[in-house]
């Protein structure tokens, strides 16, 4: 869309018919003022500055007569309508907001520190939230309408956008913009209480060691907060490659090679799948593959990864437990186009999974490592994981703040055994068992 187009939309604003009017007689008499060849050549910086100073001294010339803090928010929308996205612009600029949820022209909600709130900001009308969403997928270069009413991309500053419209959403366009976290190392998620020191240094003899980790959980968990807090354990000469449908991972690291999956284009072409790439990454030579998430085919690639040579390495799958994780990687790989009988999955899983580490995000938002468990079945057997580490709740009080504390476990004799062949010592608060203790061992139907 060209500049003038953009600051000439016809749309309303978010607080009322109104304010909308208001806004739309600014935004003409901006466009009568400016310099459309002078402000294309400007960075977008440059350019919201340049608008507000004319805005500023449109105001003053020619009224109304506004409060200091009426006058900043009257610019404020001009230029965000402008050149932004309308009511979602200070939104964006919230750095404690983590997801913006649009359910509609009169719905928005948002997320802080876990917990979901509605706010008091509304679209005037489903036209002004079309545009504002056919502006966010256009700087993507994708569109959305009735013959493509979904579209799933990451904008170019990094944050994740789903939309859906009617006739599929049924109460008007619904737009999801997640935006991720920095990245947190694993000390910070002590000091957020995810997990305790002596996990810490298990988890990181596991990745040092080269164990393979699952890392699972539901949405909103911290999967990938926590996957790109154990990459930073991985040795800095390692050759590393991430495989991601949307780019969220942030390795330090300097030998890092980001693989992300590419969508069809609007005739329908050109689609990158997450089992292409890694495929791909199999022939690029890679010391660790880290996969973002698996959740089709490519899970049997991945497996097959694992088992054959390239140990160490980490993925996320979405489950609400251990034994789900397990299961559900089963069936994921079942979704191949190669032809493997269902059980024989379950060789591939008790030969490439060595730990799964389960997450699970509480009333009260916080997020937690809910369990650290070892898969130590083998062949085609049964899955059997064994958990060393896990938290423990108390009875929530009325501060409906999540108590409780991590309880840690013997670990099984070979993985012992593994942890000092690799020159990993036992976190003090880990003993050894001398044979697998049945009443710590959890067997997942088969």
């Amino acid at each position: 869309m060209s500049l003038r187009a953009r600051i000439a939309a016809p749309e309303e604003g978010g607080a009322g018919r109104e304010d909308g009017h208001l806004v739309a007689v600014y935004r003409a008499k901006l466009l009568e003022e400016i310099d459309l060849a002078e402000m294309s050549s400007l960075a977008a910086a440059e350019r919201r500055v340049r608008l507000e100073r004319v805005l500023g001294h449109i105001i003053s010339r020619e009224g109304p007569v506004l409060s200091s803090s009426e006058r900043s928010q009257l610019i404020r929308r001009v230029v965000d309508e402008a050149l932004g996205l309308g009511v979602l612009e200070p939104l964006l600029a919230d750095a404690s907001i983590t997801e913006i949820m649009v359910n509609g022209p009169d719905s928005i909600f948002v997320e802080r520190a876990g917990r979901v709130e509605q706010l008091p900001l509304r679209f005037a009308s489903n036209e002004q939230l079309m545009q504002t969403i056919e502006r966010i997928v256009s700087t993507v270069n994708r569109r959305v309408d009735e013959s493509n009413p979904m579209v799933d991309a990451r904008l170019p500053t990094g944050e994740r956008v789903n939309v859906i419209i009617p006739p599929l959403a049924l109460t008007g366009p619904t737009l999801t913009i997640r935006r991720f976290p920095r990245a947190y190392t694993l000390p910070e998620l002590i000091g957020l209480g995810s997990l305790d020191e002596q996990m810490l240094m298990l988890l990181a003899a596991f990745v040092r060691a080269r164990f393979n980790v699952i890392v699972s959980g539901g949405t909103g968990t911290g999967k990938t907060t926590l996957l790109n807090a154990l990459s930073g354990l991985i040795p800095s000469q390692e050759r590393i490659i991430t495989i991601e449908d949307s780019a969220e991972l942030q390795l330090q690291q300097e030998h890092v090679i980001r693989l992300e999956s590419r969508p069809p284009n609007v005739e329908g072409k050109g689609q990158i799948t997450i089992r292409d790439l890694v495929r791909n990454s199999l022939r690029m030579r890679p010391d660790r593959i880290i996969v973002g998430e698996v959740r089709g085919g490519e899970t049997l690639d991945m497996l097959q990864a694992m088992s054959t040579g390239h140990d160490g390495s980490l993925a996320t799958v979405h489950a609400n437990a251990a034994e789900d994780a397990l299961m559900r990687l089963q069936t994921l790989g079942s979704m191949s186009e190669v032809q493997i009988p269902f059980e024989a999955l379950k060789d591939q899983i008790n030969s490439a999974v060595d730990v799964v580490v389960q997450l699970a995000r509480h009333g009260d938002g916080s997020r937690k490592v809910a369990e650290i468990a070892l898969l130590v079945s083998h062949g085609r057997e049964q899955f059997r994981i064994v958990p060393v580490s896990r938290f423990v709740p108390r009875p929530v009080g009325p501060d409906r703040v999540v108590h409780g504390h991590f309880e840690h476990l013997p670990l099984p004799r070979p993985v012992a055994e593994k942890l000092y062949v690799a020159g990993e010592p036992l976190p003090p608060s880990f003993s050894v068992a001398e044979a697998i203790d049945v009443l710590h061992t959890r067997q997942a139907i088969g």
